[in-house]
């Protein structure tokens, strides 16, 4: 006799939102944004055929509003390497415009302000 394997229940698969801190919900979104806007800036693997900076640029602009506003409830263990990857993909988009904006008004920088390498 064979026996079904047995489905699991998916509410066990699943965690109720409820359950999920605060701080492990802005995070994951903040990296869903920066993996999003990478891609967008073409730093994929065969990035260039998704390279799209307009889409980029509205990722990093939400990207650093919600670090911006985050930050006062975010430890500086979480919101440090966040900043970074922010700032890396601020100076990412302004080597793949062919007209870099002036600084302070690059993506994301009424936010964070200008950003220099």
């Amino acid at each position: 006799m064979t026996t079904q394997p047995e489905t699991p229940d998916i509410d066990d698969l699943t965690r109720d939102i409820a359950d999920v801190p605060a701080v492990e919900l802005i995070t994951t979104t903040a990296v869903h944004l920066l993996s999003a806007a990478a891609v967008n800036l073409g730093l994929a693997e065969d990035g260039e055929q998704h390279k799209d900076l307009d889409e980029a640029r509205k990722l990093i602009n939400a990207l650093a509003g919600l670090l911006t506003a985050a930050a006062p409830d975010l430890s500086t263990y979480h919101a440090a390497p966040l900043r970074d990857g922010l700032k890396s993909l601020q100076l990412a988009f302004r080597e793949a415009s062919l007209v870099p904006d002036a600084p302070g008004t690059g993506p994301g920088e009424k936010f964070t302000g200008p950003v220099y390498g």
